[in-house]
């Protein structure tokens, strides 16, 4: 009878441990990325007086060759971020969905098609999965000489039922967009 109370006690805290259990991120995703992207959209909602730009952000694997995405890796992207003018500026940034500068959308799921905040797992070329955050920030540090540092927080729903966090980094000149 011992030995089944001690099993009981053991099976009850593994559970709750489990259902406490958050990781940080899934494993595979990266802490760095080495090439990052500015669109610039302009003005592009008539409701809205800042501009708007994306972030298009890659992992090593990955390029861009004759306007598609070649190799392995992973592609952060950065949908509808608010500017005061038309340019990334030094500041905190935040997902909401005010439109006001220095803010970006959360990430949304629209019928298959994400927008906001999402992460691209592709294989040769192929997109694998897609990871849509709901919320996060990102700080851009230096502006100077076409170098940035950005640090970003993401959120997303984990398997668990609850919210994991995705801290990556990116370090580097943000290039303009043209099409490749």
């Amino acid at each position: 009878m011992r030995s089944k109370l001690t099993i009981l006690i053991f099976l009850a805290a593994l559970f709750a441990a489990c259902q406490h259990f958050t990781p940080s991120y899934r494993q595979g995703m990266p802490n760095e990325f080495s090439t990052a992207y500015e669109k610039d959209y302009g003005h592009y909602y008539d409701s809205v007086p800042f501009g708007v730009v994306c972030l298009d952000i890659y992992s090593d694997g990955l390029e861009i060759a004759d306007g598609r995405i070649v190799g392995t890796g992973y592609n952060l992207c950065l949908t509808d971020i608010f500017v005061p003018d038309s340019l990334l500026e030094t500041g905190t940034y935040r997902s909401d969905t005010t439109a006001r500068a220095f803010t970006f959308l959360p990430g949304r799921d629209y019928e298959g098609t994400p927008h906001g905040i999402y992460l691209l797992d592709i294989q040769d070329g192929t997109v694998e999965s897609i990871q849509v955050m709901d919320s996060g920030s990102f700080v851009m540090r230096d502006t100077t000489n076409g170098l940035i540092d950005l640090k970003f927080t993401l959120y997303y729903k984990n398997s668990y039922g609850g919210r994991a966090t995705y801290r990556s980094h990116f370090q580097g000149p943000l290039l303009p967009w043209a099409k490749q």
